[in-house]
């Protein structure tokens, strides 16, 4: 197979390039060249955003596109057209956020999408996943197109910071503030099993929505931060669980101060923690354990000194250590 990956330097482009690596495909990298392109693959530089910014993608076949886009869905649209010819499928990796909020407990793929447009430039982050989707949809055709829909994504290569700052955080040790219930199921997916499912349902002809995430409780908030201390925690780190009333009445800010965390009940939750992924199970989806996820995270991180790449369109993710001591009362 030969795969053309619009990306592939930074975590979920990386990811997927290593999994179709793996297989023995041939890869070719298109990106801008801040970041060197994996081993074993064949690199073409090109900015999306810029004037004949496409001109290296102008030759070439391809059996699979994979993109990653997630601003203006123009540019999903011009990549689209230009090589709708000369690849067989294209694959969007799209995100659960095109579906209209508040989600409901256990929807699927067709719940309903918010509005988007595939000539539009940046405006909302749903917006233009969805407008990036009618994209790609507009210039391969629905029997062409793979939209994988992921949920919230960790593992090795992120750049966003949530498992990072747990990580680091356990890794200073003594008290940590760790939001209950501990029993709370989480969702996630680990970057890899994103990837490989995404090499194989391509390499299948799949096409249309899939939701790509854990099933259901795949883990609690306790395990997945017992394998944080497990695999980083310093000095006396010990985990200080505290309900969710008291964190909100201190003002923390859930999934952005505590990251994967919200309040066990109500319309965010089950938007974020309660999606059905029945589809993608059946088309061979993958959950690895949390201990696993959490420990390769660390391994990485620790490769770089402990600080994590961070993606400058993302805001910083984190606890302010004074706060967490007031909450905890230190």
């Amino acid at each position: 197979m030969r795969l053309l990956m619009l990306g592939g330097t930074e975590f979920v482009g990386r990811a997927v390039t290593e999994a179709a690596l793996a297989r023995g495909w041939e890869v070719t990298v298109f990106h801008r060249g801040h970041h060197p392109a994996p081993e074993g693959t064949r690199a073409l530089h090109g900015d999306r955003l810029a004037d004949g910014g496409l001109a290296a993608l102008a030759d070439g076949e391809w059996d699979v596109v994979v993109d990653t886009w997630s601003a203006a869905p123009r540019v999903v649209r011009e990549s689209a057209g230009l090589l709708a010819g000369r690849a067989g499928r294209y694959v969007y990796v799209s995100s659960g956020s095109v579906y209209r909020y508040p989600g409901a407990a256990g929807s699927a793929e067709d719940f309903p999408v918010v509005d988007g447009d595939p000539d539009a430039g940046a405006t909302a982050y749903a917006e233009d996943k969805r407008g990036g989707e009618l994209a790609a949809l507009a210039e391969f055709g629905a029997e062409r197109t793979l939209l994988a829909r992921a949920g919230l994504i960790l593992g090795p290569y992120e750049n966003i910071g949530r498992l990072p700052w747990w990580l680091n955080r356990v890794a200073r040790g003594g008290p940590v503030l760790a939001p209950g219930p501990r029993d709370m199921g989480i969702q996630y997916i680990d970057v890899r099993d994103l990837a490989e499912w995404i090499v194989d349902a391509a390499a299948a002809g799949l096409h249309g929505p899939y939701n790509l995430v854990s099933p259901v409780a795949h883990t609690t908030m306790g395990e997945f931060l017992e394998a944080c201390v497990a695999a980083a925690g310093g000095p006396g780190a010990e985990l200080r669980w505290t309900s969710p009333e008291v964190l909100v009445e201190a003002g923390v800010e859930p999934w952005s101060e505590l990251p994967v965390w919200v309040p066990p009940v109500g319309e965010l939750y089950d938007t974020l923690h309660v999606t059905s992924v029945d589809k993608a199970v059946a088309a061979g989806l993958r959950a690895r354990p949390v201990a696993e996820t959490v420990r390769d995270t660390w391994d990485w991180l620790r490769s770089l000194g402990g600080v994590a790449p961070q993606r400058g369109d993302r805001p910083v993710v984190g606890l302010d250590p004074a706060k967490e001591a007031k909450v905890l009362g230190l």
